[in-house]
């Protein structure tokens, strides 16, 4: 697991991955905590999740198109300094009676810049290590996310509850200037290439499943190229599928477990700290699990999908707060061994040229979807409980596991 280290660009982007998702759990615990005592209510704590990933739906794609053009470094460096500013307005707004339609606003201009921000963030892993240790860095890269879980909820608990939210908001601010030097130290001499789309014009008939993602409309592909790689690339289409069904219903964790929390159990911040902390540590461990594996393929996601979908049912099984924080680690196992496999397998999907736009079909399923999975899980938790949210989401899951086994049965069979 330790071999993407070896690279010193690779560590610095490490690095201030871990410290960009860090902060960010000091202004999301603050924003969830102010909606709620606020307004008691799930479907306005959804509101801010629709705010900050709707950016990401709409502009995922271009996003994808401008990282196969642009370094992925330069797009970085502006967007964290970009965020440091746009999260620093937020302090202006956050108050026991806030205007939610300001506050919305503001979330919703930092989400537009972290829809280039993440698909930035994905792209670049390839030019850091290189095509051999790719399955690798893709996996460990989602132990940033999984560390930064593990420490972030608790200490941003701890600071609500001793400063308030604009001192929290104010620490992410921080942090994304920190995140801007770690990224200025990574040297681009050090980076490996990768040839841009448009080295075979983009055009159908490379020998590649990349060629499918950037064929034009009409160009020997009568159903238009939104159609390309789902009919023409089974591996590819199901990926995309099961991404986006399981970010759909499984995935909106800081509404979900928050909301269980508060609302079901009545715990307090500390409470909400501490189970996001819990399902972190887990996450660390599923991680790494993931990263062992030197490659991946979509079969991968077979095991993937199957142990996600089962802890999912184990959390929403818990009947009190005590055992729902003895579950948390379960579901942090799960979800770390889920997103290390699906974000390798993606990056072993497509040639290197065509990983900016595949990441970003990969960043728009599991962000894009968010805004909509954060109104349906609002929805189901006002109407029911958090533990009925988790219900779902586990047959989400499971249900993708049968959908993979069917999918890549049938591709071998036919291959063959």
């Amino acid at each position: 697991m330790g071999s993407p280290f070896r690279h010193r660009n690779f560590s610095w982007y490490f690095t201030g991955q871990l410290l960009s998702n860090t902060g960010i759990w000091f202004q999301n615990l603050a924003l969830q905590l102010v909606v709620l005592n606020a307004t008691g209510s799930a479907q306005a704590l959804s509101g801010i999740t629709v705010a900050q990933f709707l950016p990401i739906f709409l502009l995922g794609i271009p996003a994808g198109r401008l990282l196969d053009r642009v370094a992925p470094r330069t797009v970085l460096m502006v967007t964290s300094v970009a965020s440091a500013v746009a999260t620093a307005g937020l302090v202006l707004v956050v108050s026991e009676d806030p205007e939610m339609w300001l506050l919305y606003g503001l979330v919703g201009v930092l989400g537009t810049v972290q829809a280039f921000e993440r698909v930035a963030a994905q792209t670049i892993i390839f030019e850091l290590v290189g095509p051999d240790g790719l399955s690798q860095a893709a996996s460990v890269s989602t132990i940033a996310l999984a560390a930064a879980r593990s420490v972030g909820p608790a200490l941003a608990g701890l600071a609500f509850q001793g400063l308030g939210p604009g001192p929290c908001i104010l620490i992410n601010a921080g942090a994304y200037l920190l995140v801007f030097a770690s990224r200025c130290l990574i040297r681009p001499a050090a980076l490996h290439p990768r040839t841009p789309p448009e080295h075979d014009g983009g055009r159908p008939g490379t020998a590649d499943r990349g060629a499918t993602l950037a064929a034009p409309a009409g160009a020997g592909d009568p159903a238009g190229p939104a159609s390309g790689p789902f009919r023409r690339d089974r591996d590819v289409s199901t990926l995309l599928v099961v991404n986006v069904v399981v970010s759909l219903l499984a995935m909106n964790f800081g509404l979900v477990l928050t909301s269980t929390v508060d609302l079901s159990y009545g715990g307090d911040a500390a409470a909400v700290g501490a189970v996001h902390t819990l399902n972190a540590v887990g996450a660390v461990a599923g991680g790494v699990l993931a990263a062992r594996r030197v490659r991946v393929s979509v079969r991968s996601l077979v095991s993937a999908t199957a142990v996600f979908g089962a802890v999912l049912a184990v959390n929403a099984a818990a009947p009190t707060l005590p055992l729902f924080l003895a579950a948390a680690p379960l579901l942090g196992v799960g979800l770390g061994y889920y997103q290390g496999i699906v974000n390798a397998a993606a990056q072993e999907s497509v040639p290197p040229r065509y990983i900016g736009r595949m990441m970003s079909f990969m960043t728009l399923g599991s962000y894009g979807m968010v805004p909509f999975g954060a109104l349906a899980m609002g929805w189901v938790i006002d109407a029911s409980s958090g533990r009925v949210a988790l219900a779902v989401s586990a047959a989400s899951a499971l249900a993708c596991t049968v959908l993979v086994l069917l999918r890549t049965r049938s591709g071998q069979s036919a291959r063959a």
